[in-house]
């Protein structure tokens, strides 16, 4: 629907608050909707914005900004719905983020197109390039540009140095070196296929030569089709439909058509009986629906079917007119949240992750936002899709901290599943077997309803789970040392079965600290302050952090020693000892670096799921919802490396860690076992996973909480100060401080209700070239919080602002090193 005023109020995709009021060209007007990018003049550049309804008109009265005509109007159909406005700015609003960046972050990647200054030599600089005597910096330059126009940024990379403006200025005034302004991006578009239909008036057929009257009489049987599905049944046709068409005979035209991400066909089912508790459930949440937003959370076991309860709430949502979205953690469980819905909706359902390509996250986007699909599965972005009228909003394994994201804009998309709901006036469900404690503090408040899955399906039994104390069992060498006695007997009686096993360690690699035997240093990385990992199978000491990498032939970067200490252990490493230990079992690994090429992750699961791995070693990856029923046995070769995080959620995520990871087992017709092995028999993360009682961790949990003012019993914000230069980064970070304390002295009530920890050195200190500093903001509400982030911004608008030293905001943080 296009907008009847001509002023329009646009979003800009820049760093800037606020929205902009443009005029729209007459020429433009009847395309200006809604939802629609736009070319706009900004400054002396061009850049994309977002139309998001009527603008104000000038005001005549003075004093006001110059209102300009918008350049071009990018879209034919917009790209979101009116309704999810409300939604963008609350979430500019919340997480103080620039409202055309929040848009730009929720739409698919490589449709804005921005406008850059660019160097390129000019005909007296390729003659000055032959010059003697040149400054030496001014000589890398030219050399530089003698291939092609690059961006100041782009000279400066290559030239591997900050080169100054004045050198680029004083090339400029000798005319050696001309500035010009081009228009790049707009990478993903909607793909075009070729036509081929009768044109409206055609000439009589009979006429044409008979190869040329088979294409035509094709076309009147048929109808228009595309010109491929024409070659199928006329090998002929590329070379016949030319000239036709130039004879008056046919049209040729382009379509938009969509790149299909699913790569199989799946049989449809049919929906399953369910037991008492999940009909409950169904019936309670169905209930709801249509009544208004509320949010509710799905406590169940793992194996009680949370999956058909959101397949048959989906099934009444859509059955009421409206849409569903469903969101997990990880792709790999998108993937088999996606084969479930496929089988039951089939094309109705559309998917959404950072797996698909540009074009196919692009093709999706449009289907959902046509109407042509109304149901949605996706990652956390996917909590963007362009719905129009969602009845139903699903998290899965709602405790994940995978649904923080952790770069540009830092949302959380479970959070963000709730407000979404809220906008659209529907039912959030929020599933997982063992919730955050955010979400059950507010079930236990009243403000969620809790439904609870307290057994399996088919009445399974929950995996026996065995704690042995390893402080108890004496040091052993070679490969037995990672698996007690009690853990490889286990092993060896499962593989007897002919079941699985899943051995669980959530640390990669091969050694996790290599030491040099001539000088004693570790192996570290030259771009961060932390030790390198040994990565057996690539040959390679690599860094988690930045990503460097060393070769393994390498010797000591400190004295060139050649002899290394491979000390510590990863998953690589008990891989190979599994090998040692059963070379007759079939041994596979699951983790970032067994799973980084494309579509290997998935022939890990399908391995498993025929029966192709007898023992799968694996890190977190291997917890999160994967239901394999051959798996019996579950070992966890330590249970305490995520309990000594310097972080107050360091026991959380323990506990759910080790009951995910032991749901893993006995999902079958066979009972499953759990062998938990640890020096922390008695930690309360412990002793609650091994009972598998969520609401006994949360109870002793929650008391810590509130004694240490922790959320949920209070709101954080973390703010990051990251640069390339110690001193500079430092004297920021100092700056920050100051403004803080500052800030608390001159407002009586913000120092009430604001503490201020820090500034403090991030840990590890350097990360990929930038040192790092961070400060920790804790209060009773946001809003206070909120308040008190803008008075600091607004006391030094520059600091903020600086390019040499960044500073981030991040309202909710769950990663807190």
């Amino acid at each position: 629907m296009t907008l009847p005023s001509p002023y329009i109020e646009v979003a800009v995709a820049l760093p800037v608050d606020g929205t902009f009021t443009f005029s729209v060209p007459a020429a433009l007007s009847p395309f200006a909707a809604t939802g629609k990018r736009v070319l706009a003049p900004f400054g002396n550049r061009r850049v994309t914005g977002y139309i998001l309804g009527e603008g104000r008109p000038p005001d005549n009265k003075g004093g006001g900004y110059e209102i300009r005509h918008i350049l071009d109007i990018l879209d034919e159909t917009p790209l979101f719905p009116p309704e999810m406005i409300d939604f963008f700015r609350w979430i500019a609003r919340y997480y103080l983020y620039p409202l055309g960046e929040v848009i730009h972050n929720a739409l698919p990647a490589g449709l804005n197109v921005y406008d850059y200054t660019v160097e390129s030599l000019t005909d007296e600089g390729r003659q000055a390039l032959s010059e003697t005597g040149l400054p030496p910096l001014q000589s890398a330059v030219l050399q530089t540009l003698k291939n092609s126009p690059l961006r100041l940024k782009e000279i400066r990379s290559r030239l591997k140095t900050e080169a100054p403006l004045s050198v680029i200025y004083t090339l400029e005034k000798k005319g050696w070196l001309a500035r010009t302004r081009e228009m790049r991006g707009a990478r993903t578009r909607a793909r075009m296929e070729r036509w081929v239909a009768l044109a409206d008036d055609p000439p009589p057929p009979e006429a044409l030569v008979a190869a040329r009257r088979r294409i035509v009489d094709i076309l009147i049987r048929e109808g228009a089709m595309p010109l491929k599905t024409l070659r199928e049944q006329d090998r002929s046709a590329s070379r016949r439909v030319n000239p036709l068409v130039e004879a008056g005979y046919l049209v040729v035209f382009e379509k938009p058509v969509y790149r299909d991400p699913f790569g199989e066909v799946i049989r449809p089912d049919r929906p399953l009986t369910l037991t008492r508790a999940q009909g409950r459930v169904v019936s309670d949440v169905s209930a709801a629906m249509g009544k208004g937003f509320s949010v509710h959370l799905l406590a169940g076991v793992t194996g009680s079917g949370k999956t058909e309860v959101y397949l048959q709430l989906a099934d009444v949502a859509v059955r009421r007119g409206r849409g569903v979205l469903v969101l997990a953690p990880e792709i790999a469980l998108v993937a088999q949240m996606e084969y479930r819905f496929r089988a039951r909706f089939g094309e109705r359902v559309a998917v959404l992750h950072s797996g698909l390509s540009g074009g196919e996250r692009y093709d999706q986007w449009r289907r959902i936002m046509s109407g042509g699909a109304d149901i949605v599965i996706g990652a956390r972005s996917a909590v963007f899709a362009p719905l129009r009228d969602p009845g139903l909003i699903v998290v899965d394994e709602e405790h994940d901290p995978s649904y923080k994201q952790e770069r540009d804009l830092l949302y959380n998309g479970r959070d963000m599943a709730v407000i979404r709901a809220r906008h659209s006036d529907c039912v959030a469900l929020l599933g997982s077997a063992t919730p955050s404690i955010q979400s059950y503090h507010n079930a236990v408040s009243g403000r969620f309803v809790e439904h609870v899955l307290n057994r399996r399906i088919s009445d399974r039994s929950l995996p026996e789970i065995e704690i042995v104390d390893l402080r108890r069992i004496p040091d052993r060498q070679g490969a037995r040392r990672f698996f007690t006695p009690a853990l490889h007997t286990a092993m060896k009686e499962t593989l007897d079965r002919g079941e699985q096993t899943l051995i669980f360690l959530n640390r990669r690699g091969f050694a996790t600290y290599p030491v040099c035997g001539g000088c004693g240093e570790a192996v570290r990385c030259k771009h961060c302050d932390i030790t390198l990992t040994l990565h057996q199978a690539a040959n390679a000491y690599k860094c988690h952090y930045c990503g460097f990498s060393r070769p393994s032939a390498a010797g000591c970067p400190v004295c060139g020693s050649a002899s290394i200490k491979l000390l510590g252990f990863g998953t690589e490493k008990v891989e190979a000892a599994v090998k040692t230990l059963f070379p007759e079992a079939r041994a596979a690994r699951m983790d970032r670096d067994a799973t980084a090429r494309k579509g290997s992750l998935f022939k890990i699961l399908k391995d498993l799921r025929s029966g192709a791995i007898d023992i799968l070693v694996g890190t977190q990856m291997v917890t999160k919802g994967h239901d394999f029923p051959n798996i019996t046995l579950v070992g966890i070769v330590c249970a305490d490396l995520s309990l000594s995080f310097p972080d107050f959620r360091a026991g959380e995520r323990t506990f759910q860690l080790l009951a995910q990871v032991a749901g893993r087992a006995g999902r079958g017709d066979a009972p499953g076992r759990v062998i938990l092995q640890t020096y922390n028999p008695g930690h309360f993360s412990i002793t609650t996973a091994r009972q598998q009682d969520f609401r006994a961790f949360y109870r002793r949990e929650i008391d810590f909480r509130k004694t240490l003012d922790y959320p949920p019993f209070s709101r954080l914000i973390q703010i990051r100060i990251s640069g390339k230069v110690s001193a500079k980064t430092r004297n920021a970070a100092e700056r920050l401080g100051g403004l803080c304390r500052e800030l608390l002295a001159s407002e009586p009530t913000l120092r009430s209700a604001i503490s201020v920890m820090g500034p403090i050195e991030g840990s590890p200190h350097r990360v990929a070239e930038k040192y790092r500093w961070q400060m920790l903001l804790k209060g009773k509400t946001a809003a206070a919080l909120h308040r008190f982030v803008e008075g600091l911004r607004f006391r030094d608008p520059a600091l903020f602002g600086n390019r040499a030293v960044r500073v981030t905001v991040d309202v909710d943080p769950v990663n807190m090193l």
